[in-house]
């Protein structure tokens, strides 16, 4: 499979020792049939019970063999699958996480989860059945069949006639279930997406009374689902059935013909048991093969849309030669747009049209606007999660393509809308930024995010454990949280996108105010729909449809920008 061959590398050893063990047993398989043929015909024909204990000896020691080869083939396969799979795993979450913005639009999370969970299983599963069995069934069909023409030409003609039938039944049904398993592979992502949004948005459901109506929509891709797999299952059982009657109307042709050759003397008793055995060994080995293709038909669905993921290129690279942010630059603006626009991907109107915007260090910059004016899309634009379509965005004097991802991102504390805390301690999460960053600097941090109150309030202060999504916390601490993890370190440019939306106008205007006394040095970007959060703001950026529209103070804007004077007016009157 693509992309797989660089992890068997670490595994060569059990690749390799892996079919020989298997190997090995299905010979001791091949063997016995012809020494309990040989107890039959001689030692129970004669009553020679020497023979038969000699015979059963070697039986015995010969499964035992094969029992030991059977274990160190699965301890191999075992080892090299699950260790394929934590590396293949790995390097994918690693994947995700070069990813931009503009490549993670192009997933959704629930899609994304299947494949680092179901998908990479899929993978491990068919890589551990391979092991075991790759070897084994075609050396077993193979040898089972030239085993039989070696005790008679004639009679093994039955096998020559079964084995194309049983390949023809098992290539049928393959073929029916490979657009099966695809369509029902897209069904479960759709099962993992809605089951994924009910959760997040189970209180908007509550309190919409929309517990019906998403009842209904997860029933109906449960339903498509469930229609899906039993179709699979329904195509895929009759490959058992079909094979089992074959071979068994080949038992009664070899018991019929070779009856009649016991009694004309030309074969023995033990002689026809071998066939038999052979015969159920064709039918296991071809049993075995058709499972190899299942498994590998799903297996190949699974790693297409793995290698879909570990293909996708991110449009957001460190450059080739980068500028040493470490040096002193010489420049007049912190933050320059020049001549700036942007388009989201698949989209062909601009989100940002033409914006040209001058920021000297220590500013404090509001932009407002209606919705998807484009607002959360200007300060995307700076810590490079998505690039400009055209124009050119600069920090401190230096475009933005030019930097190292992590130096340019060093700079940013970023809020973003959604408040996410993460499963762990208040500490660890208020050390994202800063992963050294003291207890002293945290509360202070906290102090101007105005949360250090109710946060000294926890019994475990900084200990206190967090829930993931920080669920056992009220919107509007989250934010202030999150505000506070971003001041940690103190950010050269601070970035607010609508980050006190859940906040009271005092406490909106306490933490405006903290941030203009105790961060003097630190530039400041403050998105947000209300004008009491930006009217003091040093420049204001008025945003419509994506065209800036307005940029000035509060009190030039209210006499030169008419959008800007009607959302001051809709909010104050």
């Amino acid at each position: 499979m693509k992309n797989l061959k660089k992890y068997f590398k670490s595994y060569t050893l059990e690749l390799i020792l892996g079919p020989f063990c298997k190997l090995m047993e299905a010979v001791t398989e091949l063997i016995i049939p012809m020494l309990i043929a040989s107890m039959i015909d001689v030692g129970v024909a004669n009553n020679d019970t020497k023979h038969i204990i000699l015979y059963g000896i070697i039986v015995i020691a010969l499964n035992f063999i094969g029992i030991s080869m059977a274990l160190v083939c699965q301890k191999s396969a075992a080892k090299a699958s699950v260790g394929i799979a934590k590396n293949l795993r790995s390097d994918l979450y690693k994947k995700l996480n070069t990813f931009s913005h503009a490549e993670l639009d192009k997933y959704s999370t629930a899609t994304i989860n299947n494949r680092l969970t179901h998908d990479v299983t899929r993978v491990q599963q068919a890589i551990a059945i391979v092991m075991r069995l790759v070897m084994r069934s075609p050396f077993l069909l193979i040898g089972s069949i030239i085993m039989a023409m070696m005790i008679d030409l004639k009679l093994s003609l039955v096998f020559l006639a079964v084995t194309p039938l049983v390949a023809l039944v098992v290539f049928v049904v393959m073929k029916s279930t490979v657009p099966l398993y695809n369509k029902t592979q897209k069904n479960l992502d759709q099962v993992s997406n809605i089951t994924r949004e009910n959760l997040q948005g189970s209180r908007v459901v509550r309190a919409f009374n929309k517990e019906d109506f998403e009842e209904n929509r997860f029933q109906l891709a449960t339903k498509k689902l469930e229609k899906s797999s039993i179709n699979v299952s329904v195509v895929s059982s009759l490959l058992n059935p079909l094979t089992t009657t074959i071979i068994n109307f080949a038992i009664v042709a070899i018991l019929w013909f070779g009856g009649i050759q016991v009694n004309i003397g030309n074969l023995s008793q033990g002689q026809i048991i071998a066939f038999i055995n052979y015969l159920t060994q064709i039918s296991m080995a071809l049993i075995s093969l058709a499972n190899i293709v299942v498994t590998l038909i799903k297996a190949i669905n699974c790693n297409k849309r793995i290698n879909e993921i570990l293909d996708t290129e991110t449009s957001i690279k460190n450059p080739k030669k980068q500028t040493n942010t470490l040096c002193e630059q010489n420049y007049d603006f912190e933050i320059e747009f020049i001549n700036v626009s942007f388009a989201y991907s698949n989209v062909a109107k601009n989100a940002i049209n033409k914006l040209n915007l001058k920021v000297k260090e220590g500013e404090t910059i509001g932009i407002i606007g209606g919705t998807g004016s484009g607002k959360s899309s200007v300060i995307y634009l700076l810590p490079r999660f998505y690039d400009a379509t055209k124009g050119s965005v600069k920090v401190k004097g230096i475009d933005v393509k030019e930097y190292n991802l992590t130096e340019l991102r060093k700079l940013f504390g970023i809020v973003p809308q959604k408040s996410v805390l993460f499963s762990g301690t208040l500490r660890e999460n208020m050390q994202w930024r800063k992963q050294n960053a003291s207890d002293k600097e945290i509360f202070k941090a906290l102090k101007i995010a105005q949360a250090e109150d109710f946060v000294k309030e926890l019994d475990e202060k900084l200990d206190f454990e967090v829930q993931a999504g920080g669920k056992n916390f009220s919107g509007g601490q989250r934010q202030r949280l999150t505000i506070a993890r971003a001041l940690v370190g103190n950010p050269e440019i601070l970035i607010l996108d609508d980050s006190a939306s859940a906040l009271d106008f005092q406490t909106d205007a306490n933490l405006r105010a903290s941030i203009k006394n105790n961060l003097k040095n630190t530039t400041v970007f403050i998105v947000s729909q209300r004008v009491n959060s930006i009217k003091n703001a040093d420049k204001i950026v008025v945003l419509d449809k994506g065209n800036v529209v307005g940029i000035g103070t509060h009190n030039e804007l209210m006499k030169n920008c008419e959008i800007y004077k009607e959302i001051h007016d809709s909010q104050t009157k």
